[in-house]
């Protein structure tokens, strides 16, 4: 997939599915949202409209809800790059100037992150801001107890429960599980996979939202991130677990808005 092949509407609604939706003025600033494992664009769908100046673009990676039928990643590398192809190509259409920002969640804040460094690989424009949350820094990530993607059915309904932000009727309910465990499992197969490779600090301003009792990310680990970036570094920590930027949304739309704020 080139850049070249996306300039298709339809090609980039499948990966945008709300592109056309975002409420925002012309020549707001894109905002790239990144789910968490399993997760998908709706998550970030009601922070539309919320940031002034800003156009919340959530991405929706193939597996779920409109694209159920087409198979997950399993491998950063491959995501990363399919990505870049995406954001690049929004970006041009764009009449915000080549300027964008990213947020990633969970996995999505190490996807993000990577598709930052395949844009620099490429002399691609780089994002203006960088907003990460609910994951530990790449060089120093590490997942606790067996792999998921090797888990059963019984296991990872147990964790999502564990994790909070999934809703119960659906854990209680086999055929929708049908629908989001492949997902699910594969994406947590694309985080255990991933190698981190040392390459130089991104020249992108940071911004780390952590949550002070999520159970699978280590707040010292999350202020690591400021090795990351050669620019400016902020850590907001949050009161609550893994989903608490969503649970307390006004508070994080507060924070991008007056991040983004130069920007817009």
């Amino acid at each position: 997939m080139t850049v070249h092949d996306l300039t298709d509407d339809d090609v980039l609604v499948r990966w945008l599915p709300f592109r056309t939706l975002t409420g925002a003025e012309p020549g707001a600033l894109p905002l790239y949202c990144l789910p968490h494992a399993g997760g998908a664009a709706s998550a970030f769908r009601m922070w539309q409209r919320k940031l002034p100046g800003v156009a919340v673009q959530p991405v929706q990676p193939p597996g779920r809800e409109g694209r159920h039928k087409e198979p997950p990643y399993l491998h950063m590398s491959e995501l990363a790059s399919d990505l870049a192809d995406v954001v690049l190509a929004d970006v041009e259409l764009s009449a915000a100037g080549r300027r964008y920002a990213l947020y990633g969640h969970s996995l999505g804040a190490l996807v993000a992150f990577e598709l930052v460094r395949e844009v620099r690989r490429r002399g691609g424009p780089e994002p203006v801001h960088l907003f990460v949350s609910g994951a530990d820094a790449p060089h120093v990530t590490y997942e606790p107890g067996p792999p998921v993607s090797g888990m059963t059915r019984a296991e990872v309904v147990a964790l999502l429960r564990r994790l909070g932000g999934t809703p119960e009727w659906l854990l209680a309910d086999p055929d929708a599980l049908e629908m989001i465990l492949p997902a699910v499992q594969a994406d947590f197969t694309v985080k255990e996979t991933y190698l981190y490779r040392e390459e130089p600090p991104i020249d992108v301003p940071i911004s780390a939202l952590p949550s002070a009792s999520d159970p699978r990310v280590a707040p010292a680990k999350v202020a690591r991130w400021r090795d990351q970036t050669t620019g400016p570094f902020a850590l907001h920590p949050f009161d609550g677990g893994h989903f608490a930027v969503f649970e307390q949304a006004a508070r994080t739309q507060r924070l991008l808005a007056q991040a983004l704020l130069p920007w817009v």
